[in-house]
């Protein structure tokens, strides 16, 4: 039987690479279910419907059509967009279409330079007609200060046209990639494959099942240690 300094040494060492291993394998679990998660993002996306003038919410990821009219005036700039190594913005126009639904429009990229100067875009007048696809509203990263700075916007929100035009008729946003007044498309959905989860997570459990094996290996060398020791203490008291 080991002493109880190296009991204490081998139970501590047990303890540590046992929350290792559970560690792994809970993170390898937990990017398992996000590899469904994905799988279950891209058939809806992939089963999106394409709409023309739709009168209720579009589903995620859906192909819409709308035509009405651009609020020219109500046009904001979300900041620090970055298309072929050019820093500029997306341009945020709210549109109203003919049925007198408010929906917000991302019009795509303009180039504007390092400087901070206000951006200008034009924007068509009279009836328009938009195709993009339907993003659902998505919660924003950390934000450091105020969303909005002058005409420019840190993160993508309904919110910042919510005085001067109330709620939009959707909580999401359009972003167009042809029609009228419509820019360089920039933006893409982040859906990252399935595949890529999947090999993190035998990334994790491979991980877990190396702490595993130091574990074992470890604390059979203490307890090897603690015998050698036993009987080495033993020989010397018969001498």
């Amino acid at each position: 039987m080991m002493n109880p300094s190296r009991q204490w040494r081998f139970y501590s060492w047990c303890l540590f690479w046992s929350l290792l291993v559970a560690l792994g394998i809970s993170l390898g679990l937990w990017q398992w279910g996000r590899a469904d998660d994905k799988r279950l993002a891209i058939a809806v996306r992939d089963a999106a419907p394409t709409l023309v003038q739709p009168t209720e919410q579009p589903a995620q990821g859906a192909q819409v059509t709308l035509r009405g009219q651009y609020l020219a005036e109500q046009t904001l700039y979300l900041d620090n967009r970055i298309v072929d190594g050019r820093v500029g913005v997306a341009v945020l126009t709210p549109l109203r279409d003919s049925f007198g639904q408010l929906w917000l429009i991302q019009r795509g990229f303009l180039a504007t330079g390092p400087r901070r100067e206000t951006p200008q875009t034009t924007t068509p007048s009279g009836t328009v007609e938009v195709i993009g696809e339907w993003q659902e509203v998505q919660s924003g990263g950390p934000l450091y200060g105020e969303n909005r700075e002058g005409v420019r916007l840190q993160q993508l929100s309904l919110e910042p046209w919510h005085a001067s035009l109330g709620v939009f008729s959707y909580p999401g946003w359009l972003h167009a990639s042809e029609g009228d007044g419509v820019l360089i498309p920039w933006w893409e959905a982040n859906v990252m494959p399935p595949s890529r989860h999947m090999g993190y997570a035998f990334q994790w459990w491979g991980l877990a099942l190396a702490a595993l094996m130091v574990m074992f290996i470890g604390g059979y060398k203490l307890r090897r240690d603690g015998a050698d020791k036993k009987v080495l203490v033993n020989k010397n008291k018969q001498r």
